[in-house]
């Protein structure tokens, strides 16, 4: 085991400061504010698609056809849940888009600014959707798809900035504990935006709007003045400069490698010795890192099961099992649960081995079991909430592993050592592959749910698990023999 590593130099809570603290509390709900938008969209759907057909409630003739057809966007509520589909899947294309422009321009300017303008204006695009458009009683397709589309590019500021802060400011020695903990932003933000769009709702969908784009705006301010990018802002030491005095054994966790002449060679920014400090590296150069395109096109198939469980479990419940709408919302909240208490728990596993791609294939084995064992469950609550949170531990953990520190390891390894200008666009690549993988799956569970029904939805559930397995293989494999000659080296020394 390798418990001294990852506390020498002291205890890892002693070498974090109130700096830290506030950092991890400001990106935390930062992105929890960013996803509280996204939910209010999902909550509010059935009223806003009432609205739009508000024929369907006209049951006096005597009312003037003018005044109850002048907001009639479609002739029936079927058409109308067709086209929030659509905005759905015209947001994750326009935010996978964004991901990897978002990553290039944070390497480029300053992350709280580019952060800060992300929210202020995402909150400002989602205000003018949904709230100004039903005050002003102006419906048209052809805006909310724009706005959507801005939307969704907008949104794409947040994860890059977040990860490249976090990044700076928590390095390799309990990255994994920390990231896993704090990858339940996400999560929490949807429990938020369900909260704050639920106090309102009443009111109208338009409130919903409102006070999570007001909510999300503050955080935005607060952001811009408050935020801290980076250890040197303030003159305390970077985490390159602390990784130096690491020993051996400290080898990057995306590398197996016993030594340099067998690291990957395809690419090294720091070919010449006297350059000390690295700008912002390209997108290409970032693809062509060690691993970067390997969890990339993994994280494609993994982020399609992880979204469409977001997406479709509700559904899934109230659809399968006949159970209230509510029910199934309450429900639900159990696979976010176990995302959260699998990523923080596989965090520290990883931490202890200095390796992630092992504990994420263990994870991702048990995942397919568990995909079995969930499309089998009986029409019980309980026990549908104990398969469903077991789920969540093996498919919403590795998620969250690759989005936040296997995305900061990436960004941070030994051919960049020095550059602190890579994380942005190390996590745009693998974040906005995954966003595409994310999009094209919502389309293909319903074409499949459609036309075979929902057992063959988890059978394709169990083979996009199955393909993030194969295209980190290659890591697994020399990950594993790292560790192996690791326990041999000390055997024979002891």
């Amino acid at each position: 085991m390798a418990w001294p590593s990852i506390f020498q130099r002291g205890t890892l809570l002693s070498q974090f400061s109130h700096h830290h603290v506030v950092v991890f509390l400001l990106t935390f709900f930062s992105y929890s504010l960013l996803h509280a938008s996204r939910k209010t969209f999902s909550n509010v759907k059935v009223s806003i698609s009432k609205q739009w057909t508000p024929s369907a409630f006209n049951t006096s003739i005597e009312l003037p056809v003018e005044i109850w057809s002048s907001n009639h966007l479609f002739p029936n509520a079927e058409e109308a849940t067709l086209f929030l589909g659509t905005l759905d899947t015209i947001f994750l294309f326009s935010y996978a888009v964004g991901l990897f422009i978002s990553g290039i321009i944070g390497d480029r300017l300053n992350l709280r600014w580019v952060l800060s303008f992300g929210m202020c204006s995402s909150a400002l695009v989602v205000f003018v959707f949904g709230t100004l458009t039903e005050w002003l009683h102006f419906y048209n397709k052809g805006l909310y798809c724009s706005l959507w589309i801005v939307n969704g590019l907008l949104q794409s500021t947040g994860w890059p900035c977040v990860v490249a802060v976090m990044g700076s400011w928590f390095g390799k020695a309990g990255r994994g504990v920390v990231f896993g903990l704090w990858s339940a932003c996400a999560s929490v933000g949807n429990i938020l935006g369900a909260c704050l769009a639920s106090s309102v709702l009443q009111y109208g969908y338009e409130y919903a709007f409102l006070v999570t784009a007001a909510v999300q705006f503050a955080g935005g301010i607060i952001i811009f003045f408050g935020l801290l990018v980076s250890p040197e802002e303030i003159g305390l030491p970077g985490i390159e400069a602390e990784e130096n005095f690491e020993e051996d054994s400290h080898r990057p966790l995306i590398s197996g490698a016993e030594n340099e002449d067998e690291a990957e060679p395809n690419y090294s920014i720091q070919e010449d010795k006297t350059i000390t400090q690295v700008k912002a590296i390209s997108f290409y150069q970032a693809c062509c890192l060690p691993g970067v395109i390997a969890y990339s096109l993994a994280y494609a198939c993994l982020k399609l099961v992880n979204y469409s469980f977001f997406f479709w479990l509700p559904f899934y419940l109230s659809n399968n099992f006949g159970w209230k709408e509510a029910e199934a919302d309450r429900l639900s909240i159990w696979y976010d649960v176990g995302g959260i208490i699998g990523g923080t728990l596989q965090g520290f596993i990883s931490d202890v081995l200095q390796k992630r791609a092992p504990v994420l294939a263990l994870s991702l084995l048990l995942a397919i079991g568990s995909l079995v064992g969930y499309s089998r469950s009986p029409n019980d609550k309980s026990i549908n909430a104990l398969l469903m949170a077991v789920t969540g531990f093996f498919i919403g953990g590795p998620s969250n592993m690759i989005s936040s520190a296997i995305s900061a390891d990436l960004g941070r390894q030994e051919l960049i050592q020095g550059s602190s200008e890579a994380l942005a666009t190390v996590t745009g690549i693998v974040d906005g592959t995954g966003s595409i993988g994310a999009a094209v799956g919502q389309y293909l569970v319903s074409l499949i749910q459609d036309s075979l029904g929902w057992m063959w939805v988890f059978y394709f559930f169990i083979l996009m698990t199955s393909c993030t397995i194969l295209f980190i293989s290659p890591l697994i494999v020399r990950e594993m023999c790292y560790l192996m000659q690791r326990r041999q080296t000390r055997i024979l020394s002891g």
